[in-house]
């Protein structure tokens, strides 16, 4: 199983890391060049969706199509949450007509609702825990 951490680097600024060797800078709103940890939430999601959409639409459309997911969601800074996350999904379906360019979006929802990981867990929660580990020499 790959593993995942984040270093420190500074101020409100910290570098994940996988053992695959992948880094994400990741830091406050206020810092040119890095994301935060909501846009990753969100960009996971949207990845997530992409991904799980990936073969039915190769298969539908050709493996070259292009696709960009966009996804938003102010935060309620008062809950400290987002409690909406919007997705788009832009496809050109110019070349199906209606009734296959319905069953495109049939299919791809059925496919992101079955198998998208991070969308699944979103909608039904998690449990979440955090222990302080005491790192002495």
């Amino acid at each position: 199983m790959t593993e995942l951490w984040v270093e420190r680097t500074g101020g409100r600024r910290y570098t994940g890391k996988s053992s695959r060797g992948a880094e994400v800078l990741i830091g406050s709103e206020d810092v040119e060049g890095v994301f935060t940890p909501g846009e990753l939430l969100k960009i996971a999601l949207a990845a997530c969706s992409g991904m799980s959409s990936d073969v039915p639409l190769a298969r539908r459309l050709g493996g070259d199509y292009q696709a960009t997911i966009k996804v938003s969601g102010p935060p309620d800074r008062e809950q400290e949450r987002y409690p909406l996350l919007q997705e788009v999904l832009e496809i050109d379906l110019s070349g199906l007509s209606e009734a296959d360019a319905d069953r495109v979006r049939t299919v791809v929802n059925r496919a992101i609702d079955q198998v998208c990981t991070v969308g699944r867990t979103l909608k039904s929660g998690t449990e979440v825990t955090f222990e302080i580990a005491d790192k002495r020499p």
